[in-house]
């Protein structure tokens, strides 16, 4: 059982004891709204309402949803004990330090911030105020990663490709934050190794950022990460390839679907179907598949309710601050080499 699913069970066998946490949405733009929907869904939240610059925007959510619109972000901030940050990512610091210094538990959409700085003063600020952060890094709780993540180990290759359709939403941050960083999450929580190393180059095509960008990534233990990022593509793609020593680990984030390839030394006696193959050294290998069983989940959801178990349990996130700084880093890393070509 993966560590989502001892959640779920957890949420199950207590989660009718356990009272539910006042929450509140800090902007309530597309993605704003989908956390508004899951969170006044939840049996682990109360939905106090939500708050948005856009006054005219806010009321027709207020008229087409029924959720309580505040005045201000003070307001809102002190009628709860949550606070979900879905403003644009340019907002973050400045609104997740007011949600702090208040005592109350943050969580913030990807990227934590604009600055690792800023990431960093956050992190300071909630062990100041003893409270709980978690960053929204969506794909840790994608079905198909989390059905395949326990198999993952020291992998020595990476490749990932993230391609979206264009969008101009998501101009307002150069692709690496907008899409790469998802990746470059996800693989600093398998690797268990420092970065040694980022080089990257970026093209930038329709914006005044990089709508391309691809990376290299290396880690002191040898392994590396090789990763593109397009926001110009004709089609969507997002996935994942892991090479080990005896193994090969593919993953489909947008499809939900997982490969697992595995090898192991062949027996002496096989039957005719077997895939056997031999090395140069005369060495035989079988190869075998696993076919992982995966869950069909909201991966949103998962994460806002899991925040809220870390908080009643008082246990740590699974994407804390710390870690949501750590992918900041490197994509910064990846950013500062598009300004040295």
């Amino acid at each position: 059982m993966n560590h989502l699913s001892n959640l779920r069970a957890k949420r199950y066998l207590c989660g009718k004891q356990t009272p539910m946490l006042k929450a509140g949405v800090l902007g309530a733009g597309h993605l704003g709204k989908i956390h508004l929907k899951l969170l006044h869904q939840s049996n682990k939240y109360e939905l106090v309402g939500f708050f948005d610059k856009d006054q005219k925007a806010a009321q027709q959510i207020v008229e087409e949803f029924g959720y309580t619109s505040f005045p201000s972000e003070e307001a809102l901030i002190a009628a709860c004990d949550v606070l979900d940050v879905v403003t644009p990512t340019i907002y973050h610091y400045a609104v997740a330090e007011k949600v702090i210094k208040a005592g109350k538990h943050l969580f913030i959409e990807k990227p934590i911030t604009q600055t690792v700085a800023e990431a960093e003063a956050l992190i300071a600020l909630a062990r100041e105020h003893n409270v709980k952060g978690q960053v929204g890094h969506v794909e840790r709780f994608n079905p198909a990663f989390m059905a395949v993540r326990d198999k993952i180990e020291n992998p020595m290759f990476i490749e990932a490709h993230r391609l979206a359709e264009f969008n101009p939403r998501g101009t307002d941050v150069p692709v690496v934050l907008d899409l790469m960083i998802h990746d470059i999450d996800a693989i600093l929580s398998v690797v268990k190794s420092k970065v040694k190393n980022v080089s990257a180059s970026g093209v930038s095509v329709i914006s005044e950022t990089p709508d391309i960008a691809n990376a290299r990534i290396e880690f002191e233990n040898g392994c590396v990460a090789n990763l593109t990022a397009s926001r110009i593509s004709m089609k969507k793609m997002r996935k994942a390839r892991f090479f080990q020593r005896d193994a090969y680990i593919s993953i489909d984030f947008l499809e939900k679907k997982v490969e697992v390839v595995k090898m192991k030394d062949a027996p002496k006696e096989h039957d005719d179907f077997a895939m056997i193959l031999t090395n140069a050294e005369g060495v035989k290998k079988q190869i075998y598949f696993e076919n992982p069983d995966i869950d069909n989940n909201n991966a949103i959801l998962d994460e806002l309710e899991t925040f809220a178990d870390t908080i009643q349990n008082n246990t740590e996130p699974i994407v804390p601050l710390e870690q949501g700084t750590d992918a900041l880093r490197v994509a910064m890393q990846v950013i500062e080499n598009f300004k040295q070509l």
